[in-house]
């Protein structure tokens, strides 16, 4: 009898351990890793771009974290929007951030999708203007028939796709010129690239330009001096200032709490701080009027200036 009783108590012990044990080595087990990569588009080397983003995504993957997965943060630089568009069909990026035309050029390629506006220096949007050497200078735009107007860059949205667009939709004629000495027809408007808003001011203050275009934020930066040697001949219709974009095949629940921790950021103090030194970003918001609006507001602005 006693016999029995010990082997009928040994017989409950290992049943025991046995139904106790896949609980301890799942508590025990390490929780699964996984990561959420940001890209962005850049020619410098990855390691002088990276260190700008470095708090910011490991932010993010910190707040995406549970007690059963630990995220963990990348920073992908591509040296070409395209490339960027590659890596994320490639799934080797999850989200990023830029200004509107490389958005644009990204998007188009179907491998991401719009999903939140960033604001920088405490600005959601800024504007296009156009303006003119005070005295002696166009007084109109009418007057830069025949003239030369300085633009900053190709993918620039402010110093040249929205004051351009401008242009074209009041029915003006635009043509670009290999430099300042080229031939402008009559009717038309010359431009040119300078790739610096300083060289923009110089060109218009010299007269070697009939006009030049910025962004309201250079307008605001210049000395008064230089503000007071200017005419504004017209101010566009505002653009965001930066868009956030994520991979359209990133799992909806892991896209759904992206969204909630970016657009909670700035309402903590240590978010606040990241998002200053992340290019002096302000907070993310959503999109107005929602991602096909946008998507479409993109499409009329960019694809309207390429063809000219």
């Amino acid at each position: 009898m006693n016999t029995h009783g010990h082997l009928v108590s040994g017989a409950f012990g290992i049943v025991a351990l046995l139904a106790v044990a896949p609980y301890e080595a799942a508590a025990a087990a390490p929780a699964k890793v996984q990561t959420i990569s940001l890209g962005f588009v850049s020619k410098r080397a990855p390691a002088e771009v990276e260190p700008r983003f470095r708090d910011f995504v490991d932010y993010v993957a910190r707040k995406l974290s549970s007690s059963s997965s630990t995220v963990e943060g990348r920073v992908v630089i591509a040296p070409s929007p395209l490339q960027l568009a590659k890596l994320l069909e490639e799934k080797k990026v999850d989200f990023y951030t830029d200004r509107p035309y490389p958005t644009y050029v990204i998007n188009k390629q179907g491998a991401a999708r719009l999903i939140l506006r960033r604001w920088r220096g405490g600005m959601a949007e800024y504007r296009g203007i156009l303006f003119a050497k005070k005295d002696g200078g166009a007084t109109k735009l009418e007057d830069l028939r025949g003239k030369l107007v300085a633009f900053e860059d190709p993918g620039s949205t402010t110093g040249h796709f929205l004051p351009k667009v401008f242009l074209l939709r009041k029915g003006f004629r635009l043509a670009e010129k290999p430099g300042l000495e080229a031939k402008i027809g009559a009717k038309e408007i010359g431009y040119i690239f300078t790739y610096s808003t300083n060289k923009i001011v110089e060109l218009v203050d010299s007269g070697k330009a009939a006009a030049g275009a910025f962004s309201n934020d250079d307008y605001a930066r210049l000395g008064e001096q230089s503000k007071a040697g200017i005419a504004i001949l017209a101010e566009t219709e505002t653009f965001p200032r930066n868009l956030v974009s994520v991979r359209r095949d990133l799992d909806p629940a892991r896209l759904k709490r992206l969204i909630e921790v970016m657009l909670a950021m700035h309402q903590d103090d240590e978010g606040r701080k990241i998002l200053e030194k992340f290019d002096n970003t302000t907070k993310f918001d959503l999109l107005p009027g929602g991602e096909e609006t946008m998507r479409r507001k993109l499409v009329d602005l960019f694809r309207s200036g390429e063809k000219k």
